[in-house]
């Protein structure tokens, strides 16, 4: 099926473009959810005449989207689960769990938006990433714990690390300037030396 697209598609295409799908992707999914129009000649007239009010709408959009992204990107979200002593919970954490553990950090997000191929069934920090406009991503970092002393741990235990990771970048760029203090200018070592050092796929028809 042939679909005038209404907003950015992952791995689809861009608002405006012309796109074929499987006729289930686009009645079950992208049709449904007024992410696309049937490519009718009557539906292409009239997204042209609109293109420009389209366009205006989604740029407010995507813009409340990055500040809201900015709120959320890095933060810790808790959720308190049973599990057994080996670290498997006692049922699961969804996308709906989420969704509602990164709104208290007092954005709006729906479980739709929360990315996870499936659910979370074991104790540990999980990045999730969360797609809060078609255009624009972030990530939280879901600490599934027992209870709040093993999320306090948990908390304390990942944030060393972020720091750690900080830190030793830094050391790394200060012993470099450091080495190079030991060569004279437009000298150092030969060239060669030492060792050179990254939901919504669609299937087309």
């Amino acid at each position: 099926m042939e679909l005038i697209l209404l907003e950015r598609v992952e791995k689809l295409g861009q608002m405006g473009d012309v796109v074929r799908v499987k006729d289930g992707y686009a009645r079950n999914y992208l049709l449904p959810r007024k992410k696309a129009l049937r490519a009718t000649a009557q539906n292409r007239t009239a997204f042209e005449a609109r293109r420009g009010e389209l366009e205006q709408a989604n740029a407010g959009l995507r813009s409340d989207a990055e500040t809201a992204a900015r709120v959320l990107d890095g933060k810790v979200c808790v959720l308190l689960r049973q599990a057994s002593d080996s670290g498997h919970l006692y049922g699961s954490v969804n996308a709906r769990d989420i969704a509602a553990a990164a709104g208290k950090t007092g954005v709006a997000v729906d479980r739709q938006q929360v990315l996870i191929d499936r659910a979370i069934k074991a104790l540990g920090v999980h990045p999730v990433r969360i797609r809060l406009h078609p255009e624009v991503l972030t990530m939280v970092n879901v600490i599934v714990a027992r209870s709040e002393a093993e999320a306090e741990v948990q908390r304390d235990a990942f944030l060393r690390g972020q720091n750690a990771a900080v830190g030793a970048g830094t050391d790394e760029a200060e012993a470099a300037v450091g080495a190079e203090s030991f060569f004279d200018d437009g000298a150092g070592p030969a060239a060669g030396d030492g060792d050179d050092a990254d939901e919504d796929a669609a299937a087309t028809s």
